[in-house]
């Protein structure tokens, strides 16, 4: 891909992480409606964080990801349907998409973890074909997509996070002697704030754009600018 890769946000990485997943866990389902991946995206399993996107906001992102043409549309019955190009335009194999689709819908992992989650998708063959699938993709010439975080006080493993929205949020390391648990609290309370933080401004635009286009269409019925 010859374009700088764009910085996506919350509500797109769920859209583009469910797309790749379900071709995969429910391939006779695939493409989805926007039912569909509306659905996908408020599972409350396997989702860190759980959201809950209204048709708008998918829409949206979806919209928004097609003109990255990382989503396609197509017809078929009466409903369009969607389908992911991850693989053509980042031009990584299928075990790297299935590393990705992870991380954008669970969050931070180590490769362990990664692993056991992928399991349904692709069955790596151990841990080091995990790491040696993310060594590539954190190496990639055309850049980076994943990245490897600092190692948690107390953990035995690092955790690895996407890059597809950017940079992640800062590793919060308790005060020099703090206890393990008290580090592991803040890091998980600056995590979940942050995820709080994206899923409203994500929410609040959803309904600014739906706002604008109720008043755009009242504009119309009675023939007035929506300037004046």
């Amino acid at each position: 891909m010859t374009q700088a890769l764009p910085i996506l946000s919350l509500v797109e990485t769920r859209v583009l992480g469910v797309l790749a997943e379900k071709q995969r866990t429910v391939p006779d389902s695939y493409p989805l409606t926007l039912n569909s991946l509306v659905s996908g995206c408020n599972q409350k399993t396997s989702r860190n964080p759980v959201l809950e996107l209204s048709e708008a906001q998918v829409q949206a992102a979806i919209d928004s990801l097609k003109g990255y043409s990382l989503v396609a549309e197509t017809s078929g019955g009466r409903a369009f349907r969607y389908e992911h190009n991850i693989d053509r335009v980042l031009r990584i194999p299928s075990q790297s998409v299935i590393l990705l689709t992870v991380l954008m819908l669970r969050g931070p992992q180590t490769a362990g973890e990664l692993r056991i989650a992928c399991d349904r998708m692709h069955n790596f063959a151990d841990i080091s074909s995990v790491e040696g699938f993310l060594d590539e993709l954190a190496e990639r010439p055309a850049g980076a997509l994943v990245v490897k975080l600092a190692r948690l006080p107390g953990a035995r493993e690092s955790r690895w996070a996407h890059l597809l929205s950017g940079a992640p949020a800062e590793e919060v390391a308790g005060p020099a002697g703090a206890s393990s648990d008290a580090a592991f609290g803040a890091h998980d309370a600056s995590l979940g704030e942050v995820a709080a933080l994206r899923a409203n401004v994500a929410r609040l635009e959803a309904e600014l754009a739906s706002l604008k286009a109720l008043v755009g269409r009242v504009c119309s019925e009675l023939g007035i600018s929506e300037a004046g």
